[in-house]
């Protein structure tokens, strides 16, 4: 078993490592445990033998889970069954689910304390590290939420056995975007055969690109700066989440958006990275996107969290491991859009 060390203001630790779900321990009481409804039952069984929570509360699964709606709903259903200011939120399942529990324990009652349980690569390597939690709008992601930190993180690499290897591929999305923008080790390590559930490289792979995300939000809690670095490829990523209504999976959208990405920063005179961003599309095989254009995806990039009164901002790469932020021309995105368009043909030609 690996643990990952996350500092600030209140630090915790990030396991990894087999049979997590079925030794969980908190300090508060009473539990309220949330998961989504696609969970394993096996998962939710576990967990609940582990922490016998006061209640569990079934959300929609993916995305569907993170609207104003669902969240109050969560939130009623907490106030009625009693739990109080001693008790916790646990999260269990994807990120998406794990966002939602987060912002559920930052509000309910001004804050209780928070645990969480990723169940998918994509939730382990992402969204179960930094605090950031919330909800999505109509008009893009995660544009409501807080940051409110966990107590503490189990990732149970049992529980990647039961996930479909297209969501698997798809999770691997974000920690070979840390391999771009951190540690290059891992951009091999992703894509090899034992970079798999019950694979030789996963808890190590698994483990070091957690790693790197707990470095950055240790410095860079509330992305005033460093942290910016990991929505490497994610402006574009939300911007073909919102325009599909969310049918695009995120890891899916994130590989799109890093080929983006890496053009964009080739084009102002970075290294010419695509290299990379090619071979990891051609590995994950993400879905096809329907037909676009510029005009669809950018009223979404301009609304990007990153965005500021003098405009939209991206993460781009002088080489690897050298990220930084840089405003781009809106005629070098739209001409990169285009490549980018005939890219995605010669991948998938027909």
């Amino acid at each position: 078993m690996r643990r990952i060390e996350v500092g600030g203001a209140s630090p915790y630790v990030a396991q990894v490592g087999p049979g997590l779900l079925s030794r969980l321990t908190v300090s508060e009481t009473p539990v309220a445990l949330i998961h989504p409804a696609d969970l394993p039952a096996v998962w939710v069984e576990r967990a609940q033998a582990s922490l016998r929570p006061l209640l569990t509360v079934e959300v929609p699964a993916r995305d569907e889970c993170k609207t104003l709606e669902v969240f109050a709903d969560v939130l009623s259903q907490l106030a009625r069954a009693g739990l109080p200011r001693s008790g916790a939120v646990v999260g269990l399942g994807g990120g998406a689910a794990t966002d939602l529990a987060g912002f559920v324990a930052a509000s309910y009652l001004r804050g209780v304390a928070f645990y969480t349980a990723p169940t998918t690569l994509l939730g382990m390597v992402d969204a179960a590290v930094g605090g950031k939690t919330g909800v999505n709008l109509p008009e893009g992601k995660n544009l409501v939420g807080a940051f409110w930190p966990p107590r503490a993180v189990w990732c149970d690499t049992d529980a990647l056995t039961t996930l479909p290897e297209a969501v698997f591929r798809e999770g691997a999305a974000e920690a070979f975007k840390h391999g771009l923008i951190a540690d290059p080790s891992l951009l091999e390590r992703v894509a090899s055969p034992e970079f798999r559930p019950g694979g030789a490289l996963l808890e190590d792979t698994l483990a070091d690109a957690i790693a790197v995300k707990a470095g950055v939000v240790t410095r860079d809690l509330t992305e005033q700066g460093e942290r910016a670095y990991l929505n490497f490829g994610h402006t574009l990523a939300h911007a073909l989440e919102a325009v599909t209504h969310q049918a695009i999976p995120h890891g899916e959208a994130v590989a799109y958006g890093m080929h983006y990405a890496a053009r964009l920063s080739h084009a102002l005179g970075g290294a010419d990275l695509t290299r990379h961003t090619r071979a990891f599309l051609r590995w994950q095989r993400p879905q096809p996107l329907p037909p676009l254009t510029f005009g669809d995806v950018a009223p979404f990039i301009a609304r990007d969290k990153k965005a500021d009164s003098a405009g939209v901002r991206f993460v781009l790469l002088r080489n690897l491991a050298q990220p930084y932020l840089a405003r781009v021309p809106e005629d070098v995105l739209r001409r990169e859009f285009a490549g980018w368009q005939a890219d995605l043909g010669d991948l998938w030609p027909g």
